[in-house]
């Protein structure tokens, strides 16, 4: 299996330091980073850490949920993720992920609003970015829509 790398160049201190995260694999795009720009409610056109984690898993659970619709005999018409991911104080001090929201919208045929939320929590617990990130608390909101 392929392994897909990113890289960031940092310079400077903590608070008044800023770096560039660079998709080296795919070559989409560098992007800037900085620590007072991570822990402020508007990112100001930087991205950070967690949003690269958000991304992740938004992609991850959304192919995995596509296999298993399929799996259960449904066809996937379209699905909307979404990954809301939380930085927070760790009580042993720094910072921790407290918490993954995932928010699915899904426009399935063959299925009922019971399987495909079925498919839905196994698909939270199959996606390999779920697997990596079991130390945070990982929640599920899923439904079909008409």
């Amino acid at each position: 299996m392929p392994t897909r790398t990113a890289r960031t160049a940092w310079t400077g201190t903590l608070q008044e330091g800023s770096g560039q995260v660079e998709l080296s694999s795919s070559k989409v795009g560098t992007y800037e980073v900085s620590f007072p720009k991570r822990a402020a409610d508007d990112a100001d056109g930087t991205t950070s850490p967690e949003e690269l984690v958000a991304a992740a898993h938004s992609a991850c659970y959304a192919m995995s949920l596509s296999n298993g619709i399929a799996q259960a005999g449904g066809t996937p018409i379209a699905l909307d993720v979404q990954a809301d991911v939380t930085l927070g104080p760790d009580p042993a001090g720094g910072f921790r992920l407290t918490g993954i929201k995932l928010t699915v919208r899904g426009e399935v045929d063959g299925l009922d609003a019971d399987a495909f939320a079925e498919a839905a929590e196994a698909a939270k617990a199959g996606c390999p970015i779920s697997k990596a990130l079991t130390g945070v608390e990982i929640t599920l909101d899923a439904a079909l829509e008409q």
